[in-house]
């Protein structure tokens, strides 16, 4: 059983240069994009009973370059304490917030043409097939510079040793939005590139002029990508995939702040015994500022945290892009991504007794952040 459903097919105008390459599911050119949304409420994606799995890759757009040439008083939700450590010893994993930083592009590539482009690994097991892929992309508009809302609804991707090719949004959120924190412009873009995926397998892909600015504020400059791959694979276990969307911020100060989101994902139950793995992605989250936290739950169970060694039960939303075992390949592969997560955290036993649907609950006390994407993929038991 296998569904792809589309309930927000939000869209944006976009103007493409001759040779520009649209894609939807099947390769073909995709709709005319047309308009945006401040806030999304999170609902399905896709979702599929199938023996296989979920991965994904992800990288950030922006790093460190060097601290801000004069200090800038921070409000008090910032209470990150500033690294005595230098760029390079926060991109290694140190303590560290972009607002810390004189923040810059990441250019792994020779292209004259690209300002920002990151790689991350898509790692699927042998015999996999792809059954649905997602590009999601987004950051903040506004820090040092300023950049120009119209591009946010197109990237360049490179599929492993593949050219770019550009990819329109076919769904788009934010932008205008002051969220938690004043002198932010955030939004995230999405679209279908399954037939991209299919056709080009495992491997390295990269992704090109992700619409983020670069420079230096109290709100920081920060953003990225992820990649979100269901596959089939018959020597996999039986298992629930299911893949949701939405936007909005979370934490910060103020009396209207959103200290929660929780998502009830409906169509995936979990089992006495069922294992699993779940995945957030989430935009500008700091390190080393506690208080936020991704719980799970079956049915009417009580809340479990999801944490693992690089992930703190209080501090989820840390800057990393990790996954269990051993991490997928990046360039460049900073531990600290400076206000970027994608992670994916094992469920393992956690869930121990608990029966029902799988509900995901994000919380944050101190930190402002957006969440923009849930997945997950649980064993089903029979």
């Amino acid at each position: 059983m296998r569904h792809l459903l589309g309930p927000r097919r939000v869209l944006v105008v976009l103007l493409c240069l001759t040779g520009c390459l649209t894609l939807n599911g099947t390769g073909a050119a995709a709709p005319a994009p047309g308009g945006e949304r401040d806030r999304v409420a999170f609902a399905q994606r896709y979702h599929a009973v199938q023996h296989g799995g979920i991965v994904r890759a992800a990288n950030s757009a922006v790093t460190c370059r060097r601290p801000p040439a004069r200090p800038v008083i921070r409000p008090v939700r910032r209470a990150v304490p500033r690294p005595a450590a230098s760029c390079a010893d926060v991109r290694r994993g140190g303590p560290g917030a972009n607002h810390d930083f004189e923040m810059f592009y990441a250019d792994i590539d020779d292209d004259p043409n690209t300002y920002n482009s990151t790689a991350g690994e898509v790692r699927l097991p042998a015999g996999s097939k792809v059954s649905y892929a997602r590009l999601y992309w987004g950051g903040n508009l506004r820090a040092g510079e300023r950049k120009r809302a119209k591009d946010n609804g197109r990237v360049l991707v490179a599929e492993p040793g593949g050219r770019y090719k550009a990819v329109l949004a076919d769904t788009l959120s934010g932008h205008g939005v002051s969220g938690v924190t004043g002198g932010t412009d955030v939004f995230q873009a999405s679209a279908d590139v399954t037939g991209l995926v299919r056709r080009s397998g495992a491997g390295l892909y990269t992704v090109a002029q992700v619409n983020v600015a670069k420079g230096h504020s109290k709100s920081g400059a920060w953003g990225g990508w992820t990649l979100v791959v269901a596959y089939e694979n018959a020597a996999r276990p039986l298992r629930s995939i299911a893949v949701w969307d939405g936007f909005g911020p979370l934490g910060g100060p103020g009396k209207q702040r959103h200290t929660a989101h929780t998502v009830r994902m409906k169509g995936v139950p979990v089992a006495p015994g069922a294992d699993g793995v779940a995945g957030i992605v989430a935009y500008d989250g700091d390190r080393g500022l506690k208080g936020d936290a991704v719980h799970v739950s079956a049915g009417r169970g009580r809340p479990v945290p999801l944490s693992d060694r690089v992930n703190p039960a209080d501090d989820v939303l840390n800057s990393t892009v990790s996954e269990p075992g051993g991490p997928a390949r990046r360039k460049p592969a900073y531990a600290n991504t400076l206000g970027y997560d994608s992670d994916v955290l094992r469920l393992g036993d956690r869930l121990r007794g608990q029966r029902g649907e799988l509900t995901v609950r994000m919380s944050a006390r101190r930190d402002a952040a957006w969440t923009g994407v849930l997945f997950a993929a649980v064993d089903v038991r029979r």
